[in-house]
């Protein structure tokens, strides 16, 4: 039997949805252990100037060098009663996919005072956390992933360009915009999302068109979701191949522990191709036990999934596993490095579901500017703990970075 379940991913009720034979979770609460010839750095100031490894200067960065690709999603937020709750059987801080009895909640929604869109889903997310680091100038990043033509899927745009990411959507008629609905009481949220439109993406109709392809080849670091995989792994594969063929990174994400588990043949296709790997210590649990690891030391893991076979041999693949408050793990050289998170009283943490598409973001904003690794994941901590201290994945006006 097919089960539904959620990933929480982004702003205010930002998420990802997929059915799976299986329920899996995204967000863990465990800490994995570090064992010995784990190298542990130094904690470093916030605030230090970044500078390119090679150069000592600030890499000019120009419009589409980052590409992304993924499922899009609309955010909806808005305050409501618990009599709204109880009329679509919506619990308390529940998640859940939108059944036919909740297509008219998202109409009314809509109605109700003070509601808020933001574009989400979680590749969207990360490159716009990174065009929000970078600033100027604007369409640094360009995203590509299916909506509706419908008024949603026009108001997904909207947010898309103040966010200054070049978004380029497939739309199609047959499903309408993917939304998800945070039903917003007092502290809680109940989330209500219907992937619809961004299950819908054609590698043919979309990424193959030239005008498309075109803004594919100008990029110079790509990074893709491990949830696409689900959607279209044909079109991941001709990126990658890209990237690789033309010596340049390839990203990609574990995402969810069920990727790995039910997912695991394309993610395996693909594998040869990735120059950076993401993922979280319950992801890269999962992940080792499926490829017969027979280790649940996190640096270990991460050690072996660098050494698994890969296409452009130009470049040592990069393994980077973050675990919540506990260390980032990642591969460096031969060896598994443990890079300290920024510290954070506890009480200021509201948000933590947008932490891991955050990272990403501010991982990417450094790598696109050839900053060594250990600035990539400096960025990366930093946006997430802005991330964690708002609601969703929201960030201030302008980041205070350097």
């Amino acid at each position: 039997m097919t089960n539904f379940f959620i990933i929480i991913s982004g702003e205010e009720g930002s998420c990802s949805l997929y059915s799976s034979p299986a329920v899996s979770g995204r967000f863990p609460g465990s800490a994995a252990s570090t064992q010995p010839l784990v190298i542990r750095r130094k904690k470093k100031n916030l605030r230090r100037r970044t500078t390119n490894m090679s150069t000592g200067r600030k890499t000019a960065l120009s419009q589409n060098a980052l590409f992304g690709m993924g499922n899009p999603l609309l955010d909806i937020s808005a305050v409501v009663d618990k009599d709204f709750l109880d009329k679509f059987g919506l619990k308390l801080n529940d998640q859940i996919l939108a059944e036919e009895k909740h297509k008219a909640l998202f109409e009314e929604i809509v109605k109700r005072n003070k509601v808020e869109y933001h574009a989400g889903g979680s590749t969207q997310n990360s490159v716009k956390i990174a065009q929000w680091m970078i600033q100027k100038p604007h369409k640094v990043a360009t995203f590509f992933g299916c909506i509706g033509t419908d008024q949603f899927g026009e108001i997904l745009k909207k947010k898309a360009e103040e966010a200054h990411v070049d978004a380029r959507y497939y739309e199609q008629n047959v499903e309408p915009t993917g939304t998800c609905a945070a039903c917003i009481t007092g502290d809680n949220r109940s989330l209500v999302a219907n992937l619809a439109a961004a299950n819908c993406y054609k590698k043919e109709k979309h990424l193959d068109l030239d005008s498309n392809w075109e803004l594919v080849k100008k990029a110079k670091v790509y990074y893709i979701a491990g949830f696409f995989l689900t959607v279209s792994p044909e079109s991941i594969l001709k990126v990658a191949k890209h990237a690789s063929d033309n010596n340049k990174i390839f990203c990609m994400n574990l995402s969810a522990p069920f990727i790995s588990q039910f997912f695991k043949e394309p993610l395996m296709e693909v594998m040869p191709y990735v120059d950076i790997l993401f993922g979280n210590e319950t992801e890269a649990a999962t992940f080792a036990k499926e490829l017969g690891f027979e280790t649940d030391d996190i640096g270990e893991i991460a050690k072996k999934t660098q050494k698994l076979p890969k296409e452009n041999m130009k470049r040592q693949r990069v393994v980077v596993f973050t675990q919540g408050k506990d260390d980032t793990v990642a591969t460096v050289g031969e060896k598994a490095v443990m890079f300290p998170v920024v510290d954070i009283d506890q009480n200021d943490i509201v948000d933590t579901n947008g932490a891991g598409d955050a990272f990403v973001g501010g991982f990417l904003y450094a790598l696109i500017q050839e900053h060594p690794l250990e600035e990539c994941i400096r960025a990366g901590h930093y946006a997430a703990n802005v991330i964690i201290q708002r609601v969703g994945c929201t960030f201030p006006e302008k980041p205070d970075f350097h």
